[in-house]
C-alpha cells in the first residue's frame, strides 16, 4: 500500500467517524413519563443559532406540536434528564425545557432565530412522525435534515434542501404566516454543558 493509498484510507476512516455519533434510544417508560401536551395550537418552530459576528446560522433545530410536543435537535449536543432523547427527538419538550433550550445556545456570541408557524393537526402529526423516523443525523446536517423533512410535506414541497441554517430559515420566511423572534443574551460563552439548570 502507497503512502498516498494510506493518507487516502485514513482520510475515508477520520470522515467516516466524523459521520457517526452514537444513537441515544430512552427507555419506553422514560419517554412515555416524560410526555408533554401542549394545549396550544398544532404548529412548528425552526430554531437557527446565528453567530453574533459572523451572521452564520450555526445550527438549526424544529420544535414540533402535535399530540405531543417534541424538539427536533438533529445532530445536536442539549440534553436535560427532563427530556429523554430517541434518535435526536427529545420528548417532554414543555416550556421549561423550550427556556434552557433557548437560553443554552443564545449568549454573548451567538442568539437564536424563531420562526413558528401554525399547521393543521394532521401536518403536525405526520412532521412528528417523519422526525422519529429521520435520525440520528449525522454532525453538520442539521439543516439538511429538517429541509428533507419539510420537503415531504404537502404544501412544503418547494423547500430547497441546503447544509446552511440561514438558507433554511430565509426560505421558511416566506411562508405566509409564520411569526419571528430573536433571543439574545448576555451570557458570556461557558464550556460545552449537558444542560442549563
Amino acid at each position: 500500500m502507497t503512502h498516498v493509498t494510506r493518507l487516502m484510507v485514513l482520510a475515508l476512516l477520520a470522515f467516516v467517524a466524523a459521520c457517526t455519533k452514537p444513537a441515544v434510544w430512552a427507555p419506553e417508560e422514560d419517554v412515555i413519563a416524560a410526555r408533554y401536551v401542549h394545549d396550544g395550537p398544532t404548529e412548528i418552530a425552526l430554531f437557527n443559532v446565528i453567530n453574533n459576528e459572523s451572521g452564520f446560522g450555526e445550527h438549526a433545530a424544529l420544535m414540533i406540536n402535535a399530540s405531543e410536543r417534541v424538539l427536533f435537535d438533529p445532530a445536536g449536543t442539549w440534553t436535560h434528564p427532563a427530556s429523554p432523547e430517541r434518535h435526536d427527538v427529545h420528548f417532554g419538550f414543555d416550556d421549561a425545557q423550550l427556556f434552557r433550550y433557548t437560553y443554552y445556545h443564545a449568549r454573548r456570541t451567538h442568539h437564536v432565530r424563531i420562526q413558528t408557524l401554525e399547521v393543521p393537526p394532521a401536518t403536525a402529526e405526520y412532521i412528528l412522525r417523519l422526525a422519529q423516523q429521520a435520525g440520528p443525523v449525522p454532525d453538520a446536517q442539521c439543516a439538511r435534515s429538517i429541509g428533507t423533512i419539510l420537503r415531504q410535506v404537502p404544501g412544503f414541497e418547494w423547500i430547497e434542501v441546503s447544509w446552511y441554517p440561514n438558507d433554511l430559515s430565509d426560505q421558511f420566511a416566506t411562508i405566509p404566516g409564520v411569526t419571528e423572534e430573536r433571543v439574545y443574551s448576555d451570557a458570556e460563552p461557558t464550556e460545552r454543558q449537558q444542560y442549563t439548570q
